[in-house]
């Protein structure tokens, strides 16, 4: 694959380094290689760059800006780097192969900055050593990288430049996802999805949605206990809630409509899961506007509330229990009576329990996700300063060699307070999936919004209570269901552009550009070495990596139970860079409701269709599977206990960019596939060898079939041989006794000499002779006589004309045609006529002279 060419200030390609320097850059490929006293180029890099067809862009990636000789400092690599309209591209310089590190999507780059690093000193260099012209890079995927530039190039600022354009699109729709189009990877209706698997939660899995079902309000199908209503179907009720809700039957649509005004957003309680045998549920909602005295109540919510606790399944009028979880700590809950908000009272909803899980808001998850990435980039073995990693140097500088530095750097872990985060989320679902599961009760389940820490509270608590949701196709449904259709701010909390309004106004990325307001943490200065351009400013914002902090809940639960889910941590890696990346239009928006009027299923391709064909290309044997899985032994509920619930990093994705070689290290997984994949390699072998084997053995035994026939011919023709050869030896006494010599040749011919002597002229022939007028023959006794006698096979019909002479003249023929003489052919010998088969053995006992062969 050919290199861009750099262009030139009148748009053609121009060096912005020499050869020589290429050269011993290519050699080292590291910082230290490149020639920082290069004189400055005449003009910035324009965008109009070299449109050279690089083999590694996607369908419809256009490239923005390149810059030449870059160096990405976690790894001391130089190459290319490119801006593009979907992502950020490094290659080596040498091989032009992706550099993985070095290449991150737009939408996954949280902020970026210019900033400053000065050079070591060294005794061979002078103190005027031009300073690093660096360009740091933070993703929402845990890695920070940096790029360093030569001096007085202005490629850093043309980068910089493209980066603030493309990062922060006019409108959602100038965004990768919707100008590559669905392609390949088309998506079908996320209604009809969520519609079936609210079929399947009724019990009624055998009916299938389809949109004119949708599109005619004929999907209000129910049980004994719960329908699917249609009031929200134009989302006038709750703009955030799904089209279609699950509430209990003896609740009507005016009663849900009047009960949703008492609900922060209109998020009412609605049914999320209910249990096929026990008929206790999950449900769902924003908190009640109890206000700051807490005395506001309303008939309506406390009905829903309490239609949600049915009669116990075989018992006399005993109702279950309905626990009230509240996912916020208690204080927040009273903070939010201020606001017109607050929790509910146990006196005002029946036979109920309030619990309060104590989680934090997305502003601390966003915080503690900061310093965890933090403390991977300072203590991994890839430090984006390159040179403060305590791993850098192969260990020997870990912590100085001081157990008390050891000691604090570990601590930092700890403090970062992510993995207490996960754990408190996995108690609160653990214990929620507990209750139903052991006592039968129902569970509602909110925060403030209900759409955070109630969606990942009780989308776990599925996941524990069901094993459909541990399949890959329940994964599936289970995301769309509670995170997707029940409106997670995804465009919020993932950072990109959102809808305003109608979709007709340009919407604006709710994230500032790097130059000003976004949100960045101080950048670490190790001996004093980086200093930013810019200050770094804490504002505000509603970015946070809640769906991250599921889906790392959820490799918990994988790594406790590796039997238990049909999927991989793999697969579980992709899902985020996907939802992160927004290539894909599924998790645009904020709701199903803006998703819908956007078009984005229609205009984008679909993120499953494209993890499905992943998954096709190597069937069960793919990543994404887990090899362990084994749906018998947990088919029901996984409770695990609470001193189980002790987190720890998640290597595949924590990991893979500080500590690359250590992310993978250990995995029993991997090593099992790659074991399983030489057994299935064995095993077709082995199979190929068995069909061998079966055919041979069926030519075998047709080869065998065939010698016994050969068998049963030849001994069929060695008796045919020894009648012949009997026959032979009669014929032969037979012509001897008429005074002949025979003489057989080697072509099968016989000759029979006669001699006149022999024949005694006084005894008279019992045959009747032929007249010599007619010539048929004529005998002459004073000179021999030879004749030569041909045997024929029976099935032979003789041309020759004394045959058939023979036939015509023979004393023996009758008149039917038949022959006096038994099985008789007939030769002819003068004016005689002898019969060459024959019973022998009777011919043996019989004279030539023997009445028998006189005429009648």
């Amino acid at each position: 694959m050919a290199a861009p060419k750099p262009r030139s200030s009148s748009g053609r390609s121009t060096p912005l380094r020499d050869s020589s320097e290429s050269e011993k850059m290519e050699a080292t490929g590291s910082w230290d290689a490149l020639d920082w006293t290069i004189e400055p180029v005449s003009r910035s890099v324009s965008r109009s760059v070299s449109r050279v067809q690089l083999e590694c862009l996607l369908e419809a990636e256009q490239v923005e800006v390149e810059g030449y000789g870059v160096v990405l400092v976690n790894t001391d690599e130089a190459g290319t780097l490119i801006v593009t309209n979907f992502r950020l591209l490094f290659l080596s310089e040498g091989t032009r192969n992706v550099i993985a590190l070095g290449t991150i999507p737009l939408a996954t780059i949280e902020k970026f900055n210019k900033i400053v690093g000065k050079n070591q000193s060294t005794p061979r260099q002078s103190d005027k050593t031009p300073s690093r012209r660096l360009l740091q890079v933070i993703g929402k995927d845990m890695r920070i990288i940096v790029f360093g530039f030569r001096p007085k190039t202005r490629q850093r600022l043309a980068v910089f430049n493209a980066l603030l354009k493309c990062t922060k699109p006019a409108s959602l729709w100038d965004l990768y996802a919707f100008v590559s189009g669905p392609s390949k990877f088309n998506n079908t209706n996320p209604k009809v999805r969520l519609l079936n698997e609210y079929l399947r939660l009724l019990g009624k899995g055998s009916l299938r949605a389809s949109m004119n079902m949708i599109e005619d309000g004929s999907f209000t199908f129910s049980n004994d206990l719960w329908r699917i209503s249609s009031i929200n179907s134009s989302y006038t009720m709750c703009q955030s809630y799904p089209f279609a809700l699950i509430v209990p039957k003896s609740i009507t649509d005016d009663e849900v409509l009047q009960a949703s005004n008492f609900r922060a957003r209109g998020r009412l309680p609605v049914v999320t899961w209910c249990h096929p045998k026990t008929g206790a549920v999950l449900a769902r909602s924003s908190q009640p506007l109890v206000g700051i005295m807490m005395n506001m109540r309303s008939n309506t919510d406390e009905k829903i509330v309490a239609a949600l606790c049915a009669q116990l399944t075989g018992t006399r009028g005993k109702r279950r229990k309905l626990y009230i979880a509240d996912a916020r700590p208690r204080k927040n809950a009273l903070a939010n009576g201020a606001m017109g908000g607050g929790s509910e009272s146990s006196s005002h909803y029946f036979q109920s329990e309030i619990v309060f899980f104590g989680i934090d808001n997305i502003h601390a998850m966003r915080e503690s996700f900061a310093r965890l990435r933090d403390y991977l980039d300072t203590h991994g073995a890839a430090s984006s300063d390159g040179m403060s990693s305590f791993l850098r140097h192969g260990g020997w500088t870990w912590g100085g060699g001081n157990l008390s530095s050891m000691s604090a750097s570990v601590s930092t872990l700890g403090d970062s307070g992510w993995l207490i985060h996960v754990q408190s989320v996995l108690a609160g679902s653990a214990w929620i999936a507990a209750r139903v599961a052991l006592e039968s009760a129902s569970v509602l389940v909110h925060c403030s919004d209900g759409w955070d820490r109630t969606t990942q509270l009780i989308s776990l608590a599925n996941l524990l209570l069901d094993p459909y949701y541990r399949t890959v196709t329940g994964f599936q449904a289970l995301i769309e269901k509670d995170w997707l259709a029940f409106g997670h701010p995804f465009a919020d909390r993932v950072g990109m552009s959102t809808v305003t309004g109608s979709c007709s106004i340009p919407s604006e990325l709710t994230r500032q550009s790097s130059t000003g307001s976004i949100q960045s943490s101080p950048m670490r200065q190790p001996s004093g070495s980086f200093t930013s351009q810019q200050p770094a400013s804490h504002a505000q914002n509603n970015y946070s990596p809640i769906f991250l902090q599921w889906v790392d809940c959820v490799s918990q639960l994988l790594r406790m139970y590796p039997f238990a889910f049909e999927f991989s941590s793999a697969f579980l890696v992709d899902l985020v860079d996907c939802v992160l990346s927004c290539r894909f239009g599924n998790f645009f928006c904020n709701s199903e409701k803006e998703r819908q009027q956007c078009g984005v299923p229609e205009a984008c391709g679909c993120m499953w269709a494209y993890l499905a064909d992943l998954r096709a290309s190597k069937g069960s044997s793919h990543v994404h599977y887990n090899y362990f899985y084994d749906p018998l032994k947990h088919d029901g509920p996984i409770l695990p206990p609470a001193a189980a619930l002790a987190p720890t990093l998640w290597p595949q994705f924590h990991l893979r960019w500080a500590c690359p070689s250590e992310a993978q290290a250990g995995d029993v997984e991997a090593q099992f596939r790659k074991m399983d994949i030489k057994f299935s390699e064995l095993q077709k072998e082995k199979e190929a060898a068995e069909r061998k084997a079966k055919e041979i053995t069926a030519v075998m035994e047709l080869l065998s079939a065939d010698l016994q026939n050969e068998k049963q011919v030849s001994s069929s023709a060695m008796i045919l041989a020894k009648r012949a050869s009997k026959e032979s030896e009669a014929i032969k006494r037979a012509i001897q006794s008429l005074g002949c010599n025979v003489h057989f040749s080697s072509s099968g011919d016989c000759t029979v000499d006669i001699e006149s002597s022999q024949i005694e002229p006084p005894l008279k022939s019992p045959y009747p002779s032929k007249r010599e007028a007619d010539g048929a023959v004529q005998r002459d006794d004073k000179s021999d006589l030879s004749v030569s006698i041909t045997v024929m096979a029976d099935d032979v019909v003789s041309s020759n004309p004394i045959d058939r002479v023979c036939e015509t003249l023979c004393p023996l023929r009758m008149r039917d045609g038949g022959c006096r003489w038994p099985d008789a052919g007939c030769a002819q010998l003068g004016s005689q006529f002898v019969g060459l088969k024959a019973n022998y053995e009777a011919f043996d006992k019989l004279s030539i002279y023997d009445s028998y062969f006189q005429p009648k």
